[in-house]
């Protein structure tokens, strides 16, 4: 696997490199972010180890450059900020995972090598989900079921996103409002009730088999071989 290491502090990045190293990893270093830009850009790799918090282009930023220009290159973020904001942050700026710091590097070697599968893994790198005749288009947001097109707003898309990526499986309530909400408490309102009814009425309603059910007391499922209870 080849890996590249964007970090400034030069203890962490001799402690990564190493023990990448020692792990038959192929490493190159870089330590600021315009270089790290540049060397995502211009070189192949597997996984880009990113600091966030980098002189003159921070992570974010590069991160941000990078999707924006075409690298898909899985990111791992690592940042002694912990909190949910800032980890939210750095994936919704494209970011595939992020690590806190101090890490343990045994935890940082599994991470990496699970970002590298995905990256192998060509579902992945899908351009639309599927559950029975229902589609979701990832690049135009459209669903589109028995060819009909479906325009959704962006809380619809997100929401439905994510039951498709875990259709057949209960998703909870606190999962939605961790994933599609954002949410790290329960916002005592009936904010799931309205969006899942909104989103039955589009790709259920006018249809004969209906895709998303309710499972009482636990949450919502995605598919079509359940009763709606």
């Amino acid at each position: 696997m080849k890996v590249l290491v964007v970090e400034d502090d030069g203890e962490v990045s001799s402690f990564i490199r190493s023990g990448l190293e020692q792990a038959a990893y192929t490493v190159d270093v870089c330590t600021c972010g315009k270089s790290g830009l540049l060397q995502a850009s211009s070189e192949n790799y597997d996984v880009i180890i990113l600091d966030r918090m980098l002189p003159g282009v921070d992570g974010i930023a590069v991160t941000t450059t990078l999707r924006t220009t075409g690298v898909n290159t899985p990111i791992l973020i690592l940042s002694a900020l912990g909190e949910v904001s800032h980890r939210v942050e750095g994936l919704k700026a494209g970011a595939d995972d992020y690590l806190t710091k101090p890490f343990a590097f045994s935890e940082l070697q599994v991470r990496l090598e699970v970002l590298s599968r995905r990256k192998r893994d060509p579902v992945k790198q899908c351009t639309e989900l599927y559950c029975h005749d229902l589609r979701l288009n990832l690049l135009t947001h459209d669903a589109i079921r028995a060819g009909k097109i479906i325009k959704l707003q962006p809380r619809e898309y997100r929401l439905l996103e994510y039951l498709l990526r875990h259709q057949k499986q209960v998703v909870t309530r606190t999962m939605l409002l961790e994933n599609v909400w954002d949410y790290h408490f329960h916002p005592q309102t009936n904010i799931i009730d309205v969006h899942i009814s909104r989103l039955r009425n589009k790709i259920d309603k006018p249809f004969e088999n209906h895709l998303i059910h309710t499972i009482r007391g636990y949450g919502y499922v995605l598919g079509p071989d359940k009763k709606v209870s």
